[in-house]
């Protein structure tokens, strides 16, 4: 696999693939980066030309290595990804925007989570069957911890705090 320092993204000419969710991809990301989440990659790519040079980034670099993969299994002969990821671009000097300082996702769904079941207990002492909302919200940890789906963080993703929007010749797919 061929990795780009980060010191060398600003001389990129090629496409700027970003393989993180698009809550990440929203709070900070580089010039010209399209939002194209690992999940989503092999839909995307099937659009694109297999030999358009394409850079791809992630926090860390670890998702950007699994995408390049991903992309010469397709069939891409132009593909690299940032060493370090945007972690490192961050670390380096480079350029990166940052649009919003917010909490991240996983962050809010702790918080509530907190929040519901300090509720549940504090109104176990007017009626015990309060309880059954800490039942429900460890259930449904439990559930999102084996599954990898919480539900909770599908809906705070909905709320209007959470909106992404993308803009400056970024798209999220």
């Amino acid at each position: 696999m061929v990795t780009l320092k980060p010191k060398q993204v600003s001389e990129w000419t090629g496409r700027i693939i970003d393989v993180r969710n698009p809550d990440e991809f929203a709070g900070e990301r580089l010039p010209r980066a399209e939002c194209v989440p690992l999940g989503t990659l092999a839909a995307s790519a099937s659009r694109w030309d297999r030999a358009e040079p394409l850079l791809v980034i992630c926090k860390s670099g670890v998702r950007a290595r699994q995408a390049v993969g991903q992309l010469e299994a397709a069939g891409f002969t132009s593909v690299c990804a940032v060493e370090g990821g945007l972690d490192a671009c961050k670390r380096e000097g480079v350029n990166v925007i940052v649009d919003r300082k917010r909490i991240p996702l996983y962050r809010q769904v702790m918080i509530v989570a907190g929040l519901l079941l300090l509720a549940g207990l504090g109104l176990s002492f007017v009626h015990p069957a309060f309880l059954l909302i800490d039942v429900f919200v460890a259930a449904g940890l439990t559930f999102a911890g084996f599954s990898g789906f919480c539900p909770m963080a599908r809906l705070l993703e909905k709320m209007p705090w959470n909106s992404v929007s993308c803009h400056t010749g970024a798209s999220c797919s």
